[in-house]
C-alpha cells in the first residue's frame, strides 16, 4: 500500500482554506493506532518509515521495515490480544511528532493462561514528502494501574 492510501486505494486528503493537505498528524496517527487494531499488515506498514525502530516492552529492540514487518506478522496473526489506550501527550513540531499513550494490555501465554501488563507507548513520526511515517516506537513498562 503506498503512504496515505487507503485500503480501498483512494488518496486520503483534507481541503483546507480551499488548498489540497494530505493527512494531519493527528489523523495520521489515529489511522496507524487503527491499522494495528485492525491487525491490517500492508496498512501498517504503509505508515511505517524503512528505518523505523521499535523497543519492546522487554527492551528488545526491532530494526528496520522487514524486522518490524515479520513482527508485526506474527503478532496480527495472534487472535487472543486486545489493548486499550489512554492518550497522554501529543506534540507536533515542524516535521516531528510525537504521541503519547497509557496502555493495557491483555493476552493470553503460551500455557493459555491470561496476563496484563501496563506500559507507556511513545510514537515518534517525520513527515516525509508530506506523508507522516512512524520512525521510532518506544514500549515502556509501567506499574500505571
Amino acid at each position: 500500500m503506498v503512504p496515505g492510501r487507503s485500503a480501498g486505494g483512494m488518496l486520503r486528503r483534507h481541503i483546507i482554506s480551499g488548498r489540497d493537505h494530505r493527512m494531519q498528524f493527528a489523523e495520521a496517527v489515529e489511522h496507524h493506532l487503527a491499522t494495528i487494531a485492525a491487525r491490517d499488515l500492508e496498512a501498517f506498514l504503509a505508515t511505517v518509515h524503512d528505518d523505523v525502530a521499535i523497543i519492546a516492552p522487554n527492551g528488545r529492540m526491532l530494526a528496520g521495515r522487514e524486522e518490524v514487518a515479520a513482527f508485526h506478522r506474527d503478532w496480527f496473526a495472534d487472535p487472543d490480544w486486545t489493548w486499550t489506550l489512554e492518550p497522554l501527550r501529543r506534540v507536533e513540531t515542524g516535521d516531528t511528532g510525537l504521541a503519547t499513550y497509557a496502555v493495557t494490555y491483555d493476552d493470553l501465554d503460551a500455557g493459555g493462561r491470561p496476563y496484563a501488563m501496563s506500559y507507556v507507548l511513545t510514537l515518534v513520526f517525520a513527515r516525509v514528502g508530506g506523508t507522516w511515517l512512524l520512525v521510532h516506537d518506544q514500549n515502556t513498562l509501567s506499574s500505571r494501574a
